[in-house]
């Protein structure tokens, strides 16, 4: 598109739903540059987190809108979301993580009353182990979790608060307004 091309109408509508949305305080959001060559139209946010037990993640909530739509997209909007978090060496050989990542995801989605079509996406685990003089821990972790869906209409604050979401429950946060008690070591 050229700088002259009118920014469609439903495209600002979906920007602004996103633009909306105020999660809870541990959840920070910030607009950031999107890819320039998925779709005529982008727009991003970049999300940190940290959760109780200092685990830690970072994510991306991608919007795309090409006015002609894109093979498998069933739509002219995507979402895209790339959630990427440390997990404790426990969790990470649990076999039920990926499905239970995956189900982060479809929960909050369903919780928000978001409405989408052609959903799709993996799950990942990945272990590393440093050697020599890298810096950092010996061995780490971590989860990442790609997915895109197809939001039925411009109404993007569901979608929205659905990715917050998504960034508690990889950290480990409770549900707003319950408290965690710290575990009592025993002397």
């Amino acid at each position: 598109m050229t700088a002259m091309t009118p920014v469609p109408e439903l495209f600002r509508e979906a920007v602004a739903a996103l633009k909306s949305v105020r999660p809870r305080p541990e959840v920070q959001l910030e607009t950031m540059r999107a890819p320039q060559r998925l779709a005529p139209w982008s727009f991003a946010v970049s999300c940190e987190v940290e959760g109780p037990a200092d685990v830690l993640a970072s994510g991306r909530l991608v919007l795309l809108h090409d006015p002609d739509g894109q093979e498998g997209w069933d739509g002219v909007l995507r979402l895209v979301m790339y959630v990427r978090a440390e997990l404790d060496r426990e969790l990470a050989t649990d076999p039920f993580l990926p499905a239970v990542g995956w189900s982060w995801l479809t929960d909050a989605l369903e919780a928000s009353g978001a409405t989408w079509t052609a959903l799709g996406g993996t799950v990942t685990e990945t272990s590393s182990a440093r050697f020599g003089d890298i810096s950092g821990p010996s061995r780490t972790d971590d989860l990442e979790l790609r997915a895109s869906w197809t939001p039925t209409d411009a109404a993007l604050r569901a979608h929205g608060y659905a990715f917050c979401q998504v960034m508690a429950s990889v950290v480990g946060l409770p549900p707003v307004g319950v408290t965690l008690f710290e575990q009592r070591q025993s002397s």
